[in-house]
Order: C-alpha cells, then sequence, then structure tokens
C-alpha cells in the first residue's frame, strides 16, 4: 500500500493506492498537511511507502514528519523513470510534467499519447510508441489569464471564469470570458489537431483542475481522468521499487 503526495503550487493533494488501484484522495491546504497525515495513518496503518513530488517547498517539518512515518521516495531528476527523457534540459523539467508522462506509459503502453494538464499553467506534454518521452509546450492556465488582464490594465476587472460562455460578447465581462475561455478551448483544439497530424493513432489525456471549465467534445481518442498525475506518481513509485 503506498501513499502518494503531490505538493502543487497552490494545493496539497493525497492518494492511497493499493497496487495500482486508488483508495482514497484527499486535496487540502498545506497548512492543513499534518491534521491529513493523521487521518491517512489511522485509517491506512499499512502503508509502509510513499513518494513526494513538491513543486513548491513544503515546509520542512511536513517533509520530516514525512520521512519518520514512510519510506519516502522524493520525485527528482535522478529518479529511475519508466520512459526515455529526451527533454533538452531536464534539470528544469516539472515534476508533474514527469507524472504525467508516466501515467500515460502506464496507461496507454506503446502508443502516442499527449497528455494535457489544465493547472496553474497549461502544459503539453508527448511520448510515442517506444516509450520516449519528446517534450511538449507550456501556456498560461485559465486563472493566470484572468489575472494577466486585471493586473496589467487600468480598468479591466477580475471575474470568476464560467463554463458556459458566448462567442460574443456584449458587455465587459462576458467580453473577457469569451476571449480567455474560448481563447483556450481554441488553442486546445488547435494544438491536438497539430498533434494529431503529426504523430499516428494519438491518444489525447486531459486532466487537471481546471479541465471541467475546459471541457472538451470527448471523441474516440480524447479521454478524461482527473487523477492521472496521482496514478503516474503511484507508477513511478511501483517501478523503482523493482531496482
Amino acid at each position: 500500500m503506498n501513499l502518494v503526495i503531490d505538493a502543487g503550487n497552490t494545493l496539497v493533494k493525497t492518494a492511497v493506492f493499493q497496487d495500482n488501484m486508488l483508495l482514497e484522495k484527499q486535496v487540502f491546504k498545506k497548512e492543513d498537511f499534518f491534521k491529513n497525515l493523521k487521518y491517512i495513518q489511522k485509517k491506512f496503518p499499512e502503508i509502509k511507502e510513499s513518494i513526494l513530488s513538491n513543486v513548491t517547498s513544503l515546509n520542512s517539518e511536513f517533509e520530516k514528519a514525512l520521512i519518520n512515518s514512510y519510506v519516502v521516495t522524493k520525485l527528482d531528476n535522478s529518479i529511475r523513470l519508466p520512459f526515455k527523457n529526451e527533454y533538452a534540459t531536464p534539470e528544469t523539467l516539472g515534476k508533474d510534467r514527469l507524472a504525467l508522462v508516466a501515467a500515460a506509459v502506464y496507461a496507454y503502453p506503446q502508443k502516442n499519447v499527449l497528455v494535457i494538464d489544465t493547472g496553474t499553467c497549461i502544459t503539453y506534454d508527448i511520448k510515442t510508441t517506444q516509450e520516449i518521452y519528446l517534450g511538449g509546450a507550456i501556456s498560461p492556465g485559465l486563472g493566470m489569464r484572468f489575472q494577466s488582464l486585471h493586473k496589467f490594465t487600468e480598468n479591466l476587472p477580475l471575474i470568476e471564469p464560467k463554463p458556459e460562455t458566448e462567442l460574443i460578447g456584449n458587455s465587459t465581462e462576458s467580453s473577457i470570458l469569451s476571449g480567455i475561455i474560448n481563447g483556450i478551448k481554441m488553442e486546445l483544439k488547435g494544438v491536438i489537431e497539430c498533434y494529431n497530424s503529426q504523430f499516428e493513432d494519438l491518444t489525447v489525456i486531459f486532466t487537471g483542475g481546471d479541465s471541467q471549465i475546459l471541457s472538451m467534445p470527448l471523441k474516440n481518442s480524447i479521454f478524461a481522468n482527473s487523477n492521472f498525475l496521482l496514478e503516474g506518481l503511484n507508477f513511478i513509485l511501483e517501478f523503482n521499487k523493482t531496482q
């Protein structure tokens, strides 16, 4: 039984896996880490190992508590990966992107897979049928685009995103919604079309916190999976147990 921890830019996610089956998932703020850890320890005393993906920096006391409780594997550039990494600057590659590619290898072996993660940033990552990670792209995320319009202009308000958006905005608010929401959806559609033209029988995975707002029409080759990153972290942990 494994404990998977993804400490992101704004929230921490924890997941408990029995082999490759997700038993429980929690999402919380960093200040609730100890509370969540105690809950997991009480409910799942069988857990022996954990993997930590720390995009920002968890408090050292949090890490210390984790290490005192489990055998902890930290996701970093030296870890053994289930794919060949051809990224030119692996030291700068986000840990979350490593986990997403690992999940693609586990869930779709020997297939061309494009993973689109709609979080703080929108990331695109491609792995081939030979399990080679080529790279991808990074684009500003949904919240970042709303913040930038408000921050770098005099009069544009900061508004909340809405899933239903008209093409033609007839007010400042609806114009911002149209520009950002529809703009990202068109970006996503265009990127998928470009990758489809280069990679045969491409499978597209759509994940991340804003995937519901930015929902795409799910075709036969496009799948939504909100737990894809957590599954990838668990696979990396299992993969490293076999060393």
